[in-house]
């Protein structure tokens, strides 16, 4: 009876053969494959702007600025002259706040800043802000716009030499259209004949400046305009506008 007894309690812990019980040392030691897919697709990164093929990546393991630049092709030639890269963290009191860095992409580039080549870990926005531009429309060889740093300065006859230089018939007056912060729109008319003479200092350029040369034969078109024509493209647009005078 003793003997029957003991086989009775001891029945639970004898499994039949083939079944098998779970090793669970050995299913410790697995790669836990589906956590780290969950955290794998929570780390995204991504790459816009003025970048040659923009995408948004899953950061599998920290990467660099330059790498993620470099996974989308590299900068293109209408890049500004900084890349900004937000991300959106936890704040003390539990709500969501974004920080944004801005990073010099001359110190990226030439490594003069080694803090410039951020380090991500997923979760990051990087977009790369285009060059400002000003518009130079009218009766110059070749209309069209030309990329200036946003904070930069140029000038009338340094936009005048990439322009190749005046039209015949180009007037002795020109405008430089330039919008406030506001977003009014100024006209600042400037005597082109005395710059091209020298006779008075040279004229300011600000990123997204217009600066029209009319005609001489005819009147000159209005803000409106002319930025109706520049809707179709700065050069096509441009360029357009300068054989309607032609």
């Amino acid at each position: 009876m003793k003997f029957i007894l003991l086989l009775t309690l001891c029945a639970p812990l004898v499994q039949p053969q083939g079944r098998g019980t779970p090793n669970i040392e050995a299913a410790a030691n697995l790669p836990a494959r589906t956590i780290a897919a969950v955290e794998y697709n929570r780390r995204p990164i991504s790459v816009a702007g003025a970048v040659r093929e923009p995408l948004t990546f899953q950061a599998s393991a920290p990467v660099t600025l330059l790498e993620a630049i470099a996974r989308a092709g590299g900068l293109t030639s209408v890049a500004g002259s900084e890349i900004l890269v937000s991300k959106t963290q936890t704040a003390p009191g539990g709500q969501p706040a974004s920080l944004m860095q801005r990073v010099s992409i001359q110190a990226l580039i030439d490594g003069t800043d080694p803090d410039a080549n951020l380090r991500l870990s997923g979760g990051e926005k990087v977009r790369v802000p285009e060059a400002g531009k000003v518009f130079i429309v009218g009766n110059v060889k070749r209309p069209g716009t030309f990329p200036v740093q946003d904070g930069a300065q140029t000038s009338v006859l340094k936009m005048l030499a990439l322009a190749e230089g005046l039209a015949p018939f180009a007037g002795k007056q020109a405008y430089i259209y330039r919008r406030k912060g506001s977003g009014s729109k100024h006209e600042i008319p400037i005597d082109l004949s005395k710059i091209m003479q020298r006779k008075i200092p040279d004229a300011p350029l600000l990123a997204n400046d217009i600066l029209y040369i009319p005609d001489n034969r005819n009147g000159r078109l209005g803000l409106l305009t002319l930025e109706k024509l520049l809707l179709f493209g700065g050069t096509a647009g441009a360029t357009a506008m300068a054989d309607a005078f032609r």
